[in-house]
């Protein structure tokens, strides 16, 4: 990220939301109350796991290292949409520009992988029971979540250090909230439609390779859970995957939307608002969804914190 690129351009211009200008005030409250929510959210579910033992399990694990991936994620990007929604001079410096698509893009990928390793623990729990202690080895946990996070540190730096090996020396103004990808692409010199599309196949083989990779767990998972002879006996076993599964589909889903439309003429309101669908939405329904659907987990924060909380206030 040398050379050419910092003395034709130093700094960047967001004006994503300058589109509601009437508006603003009431996307920053919003979006801070969700922000704040995801936070408190996902610091809830890693101190309840860390706190209760019978939670000290593979699947908890990858959950914790989820919500780890997920604070950072939209640390890497909604305060500083927040503080650009109160303020008239909304400008990144080019590094921090840089900064900001690679932890973006690490800490997003690392969640779709760490999504994936959690399908694999279902499929070991629900498939091969009498091996799962073997399978999935305090050891074996520790390697996957490494990896997953390895694999998010290498999909950021690849999509940063390309993107930014390009020469800006046009216009410096980013139709969007944050250091993304497509209008960064849009500013930079010359026919760049390689580069693009190069990225973009990146990026795709990776969201497509791990969303085969959950359907085919849940391929074989359903299979065993409708040999299972009681209704009772499938009803438990389904609702151990059934947060997961949730959060998979809200999360493939809008990553779908995002990297599988159509190409065509986008008007700002149209990229804000979607962008507005992964970077806050999707972080906001995640601890709600595993709070509620995971009866496990909803049994231990009320008997960890809530309890408390009604004790001290008697």
């Amino acid at each position: 990220m040398q050379g050419a690129n910092f003395s034709a351009v130093t700094e960047f211009i967001l004006i994503g939301f300058s589109a509601f200008p009437h508006l603003q005030l009431m996307f920053f409250l919003l979006f801070m109350l969700m922000y704040l929510f995801t936070l408190l959210g996902n610091l809830l579910i890693m101190a309840t796991v860390w706190r209760e033992r019978s939670l000290h399990t593979p699947m908890y694990l990858f959950l914790c290292a989820l919500s780890i991936s997920e604070v950072l994620y939209t640390f890497a990007i909604i305060p500083r949409m927040l503080a650009d929604l109160l303020s008239t001079h909304r400008s990144i410096p080019f590094k921090a520009c840089a900064s900001q698509m690679f932890f973006s893009f690490t800490f997003g990928f690392t969640h779709s992988f760490l999504l994936t390793v959690m399908g694999y623990d279902r499929y070991v729990a629900i498939c091969h029971p009498l091996r799962y202690n073997t399978l999935m080895s305090p050891r074996g946990c520790a390697r996957l979540v490494a990896w997953s996070w390895a694999g998010g540190s290498v999909m950021g730096l690849v999509v940063a250090t390309v993107v930014f090996q390009l020469t800006f020396c046009g216009s410096n103004v980013i139709r969007h909230f944050f250091c993304h990808v497509p209008p960064l692409m849009k500013l930079a010199c010359g026919n760049v439609s390689t580069v693009a599309m190069g990225v973009g196949l990146v990026c795709i083989t990776a969201l497509l390779g791990c969303c085969l990779l959950i359907l085919l767990s849940y391929t074989f998972i359903v299979a065993a859970i409708l040999r299972i002879p009681s209704a009772e006996g499938r009803h438990k076993a389904f609702s151990t995957c059934a947060s997961h599964l949730t959060v998979v589909v809200v999360h493939y889903g809008f990553a779908s939307v995002i990297y599988l439309k159509p190409k065509g003429p986008q008007s700002l309101e149209g990229d804000t608002l979607m962008g507005i669908t992964y970077t806050v939405l999707t972080p906001f329904l995640s601890p709600i969804i595993f709070s509620l659907r995971n009866k496990e987990l909803k049994e231990a924060v009320k008997k960890t914190f809530l309890s408390k909380l009604f004790l001290h206030s008697s």
